[in-house]
């Protein structure tokens, strides 16, 4: 090339660099990632993103082994660990590793959320948070986890998640000794133990440790919940909720309980069961005495006694403590009951119906009480008849003054106030508020203790006899000979079968 030559391709060179300052200066982003569609202003910045794809990380932290695409974020993480944060807030005395860091912290301090969603609203003092945040309008969720599969809209979330199914826990509370997966966990949880909650809400006075938890807070007294189930048509103020939600209709539960097998869709829940197991109670009501293994269900049950029930059924006026209680009880009336008993074909409206029902058919009572005897084929049911011979009864009737040991007592008899009896007797035509009611008025006409079919409305004089009508409503046939591998529906079928081999 003469010297000509190269002064004309320096000028065209120099033309070009001139041609593309316009563009870098008004921000336009002309280089876009075939992998995920993000633009960015320069290749360089391009080809730097695209060993996120390539999944090429050959700088990696020798004191925890975290990898990283680019050697200055090797060194911006290895700051981390050397624990000098030199930048700190003079708001509120966080520090920071680095000065870009403290300046977006700030922008927390000022109020100033520049970037809002078109869909919902939502503001943001980044433009990369609104990003972020406008993967969960789209629905797109490329990454996934190999182990439970469960989605997620960005790559970080997935490596987040993945920490849960390594049963890697690091970071340890030096006060009550809980473990957690990232410091970030472990600095949320310390809150708790300070004491401090900053944020309070000035309608109903409840305070937070955490700006987040006021937020989220605010979002159930405004009634917005844009997050719904395409399946069931459920309804959350969150994303996050919704995400949970789903996980149920896609039946994975990959988290499961050692001691007894029960399965859980979240390693939440299995937790949560687990203390069950424990036997620990550490919060217990000053009304009652009754203990609880979690705050929350402590806090729930003081509802109970304060007689405060804010939700109300505009069907029938039925009220409750909680809006879930409520939503459980429209089920009711919508009549809606897709889960059924594969043994007898009863329905249920709610997936939990279905599995205590379906415990009577197995039998199995592995609850029993140490004073007379009985058992039950759940704890709940144990505890509830242990109020019997507590003799305490928490529950009375405003009207009357009467008193019951358990609320459902309770609510059954406030139906007797109400004048509705939607019970009545084949022989007489004598109505009743309470089917129990109802069963034992038929001992008059038949001289014996009634029980009722739920099929067919068909009466018999024992339980006993009430369990083997119920397998006529089925094609199960539970006893079988041993010697000739027929089966019955009934043990009695099956002893008179027996006399013929012997």
């Amino acid at each position: 090339m003469t010297s000509t030559q190269k002064d004309q391709h320096g000028a065209r060179s120099q033309r070009s660099q001139e041609a593309d300052k316009p563009h870098r200066r008004k921000g336009e982003k002309t280089y876009s990632c075939d992998e995920c569609g993000k633009n960015f202003t320069r290749a360089g910045h391009l080809k730097t993103h695209q060993l996120i794809h390539s999944g090429v990380k050959p700088y990696s932290c020798d004191l925890c082994g975290k990898s990283f695409t680019e050697s200055g974020n090797l060194k911006t993480h290895q700051l981390i660990h050397s624990g000098v944060k030199p930048y700190s807030c003079d708001l509120c005395g966080k520090s920071f590793t680095q000065a870009g860091h403290l300046k977006r912290h700030q922008l927390i301090h000022s109020g100033v959320k520049a970037y809002s969603c078109d869909l919902c609203g939502k503001s943001f003092t980044q433009a990369g948070h609104l990003k972020k945040h406008q993967l969960i309008h789209s629905g797109v969720k490329a990454y996934s986890c190999d182990l439970c599969g469960k989605p997620f809209t960005e790559a970080g979330s997935l490596k987040k998640h993945q920490l849960i199914h390594s049963g890697v826990k690091p970071y340890s509370c030096d006060l009550c000794g809980k473990t957690f997966t990232q410091a970030g966990g472990l600095k949320k949880h310390q809150l708790i133990h300070s004491g401090v909650k900053p944020y309070s809400y000035d309608l109903c006075g409840k305070s937070f440790t955490k700006a987040g938890g006021l937020k989220k807070h605010q979002l159930i007294h405004s009634g917005v919940k844009a997050y719904s189930c395409d399946l069931c048509g459920k309804s959350f103020t969150e994303a996050r909720g919704l995400e949970q939600h789903q996980l149920i209709h896609s039946g994975v539960k990959p988290y499961s309980c050692d001691l007894c097998g029960k399965s859980f869709t979240l390693a939440g829940g299995l937790k949560r069961h687990q203390l069950i197991h424990s036997g620990v109670k550490p919060y217990s009501c000053d009304l009652c005495g009754k203990s609880f293994t979690q705050a929350g269900c402590l806090k729930k049950h003081q509802l109970f006694h304060s007689g405060v029930k804010a939700y109300s059924c505009d069907l029938c006026g039925k009220s409750f403590t909680e809006a879930g209680g409520l939503k459980k009880h429209q089920l009711f009336h919508s009549g809606v009951k897709p889960y059924s008993c594969d043994l007898c074909g009863k329905s249920f409206t709610q997936a939990g119906g279905l599995k205590k029902h379906q415990l009577f058919h197995s039998g199995v009572k592995p609850y029993s009480c140490d004073l007379c005897g009985k058992s039950f084929t759940q704890a709940g049911g144990l505890k509830k008849h242990q109020l019997i011979h507590s003799g305490f009864k928490a529950h009375s009737c405003e009207l009357c003054g009467k008193a019951f040991a358990q609320n459902g007592d309770l609510q059954r008899h406030l139906v007797t106030h109400s004048g509705i009896r939607a019970y009545s007797c084949d022989f007489c035509g004598k109505s009743f508020s309470d089917k129990h009611y109802r069963n034992s008025h038929l001992r008059i006409h038949t001289g014996n203790d009634v029980y009722c079919c739920d099929q067919c409305g068909k009466l018999f004089a024992t339980n006993a006899q009430l369990k083997i009508h119920m397998f006529s409503h089925t094609e199960e046939r539970p006893y079988k000979c041993d010697l000739c591998e027929k089966t019955f529906k009934s043990s009695n079928q099956l002893n008179i079968h027996q006399q013929i081999h012997t």
